[in-house]
């Protein structure tokens, strides 16, 4: 099997190192891809969101397989361009796609399928922004409707900057969706869809905000880990069984099946599970904790997806291993973040036991040197025996790497190590 994996960032990364390692890939291809993609794999410089263009390097490549990652190709409508061309895809069309592109429209369909989220409200202007604050009270939650790359959402005490956040989108064009606060810790589960049957993976914890301690702005995010020892029994089932299923059958019932990875993002809140938000793709840095568990071979997977086979693959198989994750980003990440300098170390991190680096915003420059350009550089994994084990290795392989300005936080996963992670007894009822 060939594959083309289309997306320039880390879990684009996670997910060609894990296609790698499968005996039924013959070949893996990338377009765009970053430096690190580039030392494993042939890449092909591609404008991602551009329908025509990835499809046609998709038949030039003979794929067999196509891997969308990233939100905006999805939202531009890349695996209808491709599916027209008679290649199988993962990932969903444009219609589907809005499940993430717009969070009015997921509120929609959320109510339709019945799935347990926060009450919200949708303002196009500061008069309906300021009643819906009101309305549902501090802590307050604005959210941009459109994509905003894992950026775009608010939760302040503070109700002027709420406005100003909404303010903002406003004066683009834009709308928000403002919701009432949910409380509880926060997981992180992707749901393999075929349009009729889901496959959950391992839930993951992730860490949005840029300092330790979750202070500072919200980011895509700055580490994560999987699995959740701390998770309440039966917590996927109930996630399939409430969330996943009815959202699949009501996109399916719309006559827009989804195909591809529901991204659910939960809040374990003391009234019962509740939905945060939608992805329509694997999220990142979760994929790079959790695919790095994962033993089944992943493009035999993908690949059902994309035909509607997976109720014929068998049972998902686990490393017993937890991974942790932990991204190093760029100075001034996330407002405006500083390029283009030199990172060293790499090799260093990858030869330590049980780490390995996954590049996200990396190039070459005329020399070869591995250079900063983006955002969120890279994540350095880390497999151990437990948590503990697993944070020391991810923390040792990033103290071998060095990046003028760069950032990490310091605490991925601390508080779940110290046993620290309550969940309401209410968490998973209705």
């Amino acid at each position: 099997m060939k594959v083309l994996v289309i997306g320039p960032g880390g879990r684009e990364h996670a997910i060609v190192r894990s296609l790698l390692s499968d005996p039924n890939v013959s070949e893996v291809h990338a377009a765009p891809g970053n430096a690190g993609i580039a030392a494993i794999v042939p890449t092909h410089e591609v404008n991602a969101s551009d329908p025509a263009a990835v499809a046609a390097l998709a038949l030039k490549l003979e794929s067999d397989l196509v891997v969308v990652g990233p939100e905006a190709p999805l939202a531009a409508g890349v695996s209808d361009a491709v599916r027209a061309a008679g290649i199988p895809v993962f990932g969903p069309s444009k219609e589907a796609a809005q499940l993430e592109a717009s969070k009015a429209f997921a509120k929609t369909v959320m109510a339709e399928a019945q799935v347990p989220t926060a009450m919200a409200k949708v303002a196009i202007n500061a008069a309906e922004a300021a009643d819906a604050l009101d309305a549902f009270g501090a802590p307050y939650v604005v959210k941009d409707d459109g994509l905003a790359a894992g950026k775009g959402v608010v939760v302040t005490e503070d109700r002027d900057e709420a406005l100003a956040h909404a303010q903002s989108c406003f004066d683009v064009g834009g709308t928000v969706v403002i919701e009432e606060f949910l409380d509880g810790p926060e997981v992180s589960l992707f749901v393999l869809a075929d349009g009729r049957t889901v496959v959950p993976l391992a839930p993951a914890q992730d860490f949005k905000r840029i300092f330790d301690g979750d202070e500072g702005p919200n980011t895509g995010g700055m580490g994560a880990y999987s699995p959740l020892e701390w998770a309440p029994a039966g917590l996927v089932q109930e996630v399939i069984d409430r969330v996943a299923q009815p959202t699949i059958d009501a996109m399916a019932h719309r006559g827009t099946p989804f195909t591809g990875v529901l991204y659910c993002g939960l809040a374990l809140t003391s009234r019962g599970t509740r939905v945060i938000e939608f992805n329509a793709r694997f999220g990142d840095p979760e994929t790079q904790a959790v695919l790095a568990r994962l033993k089944t071979p992943l493009g035999g997977v993908l690949m059902a997806a994309a035909k509607g086979q997976l109720d014929e693959i068998d049972e998902l198989r686990w490393a017993p291993e937890t991974a942790v994750a932990v991204v190093l980003a760029s100075e001034n990440y996330p407002d405006a973040p500083r390029t283009g300098d030199r990172i060293r170390g790499l090799k260093k991190a990858n030869r330590l036991d049980g780490v390995h680096v996954l590049h996200a915003g990396t190039s070459s420059d005329a020399d070869g040197n591995t250079i900063s350009a983006g955002g969120r550089v890279l994540a350095v994994v880390g497999l151990g025996v437990d948590l503990e084990d697993a944070r020391e290795r991810a923390y040792a392989g990033i103290e071998e790497i060095s990046l003028e300005g760069g950032q990490f936080r310091t605490d991925i996963a601390a508080k779940a190590a110290r046993g620290e992670i309550t969940v309401a007894d209410t968490a998973t009822q209705a």
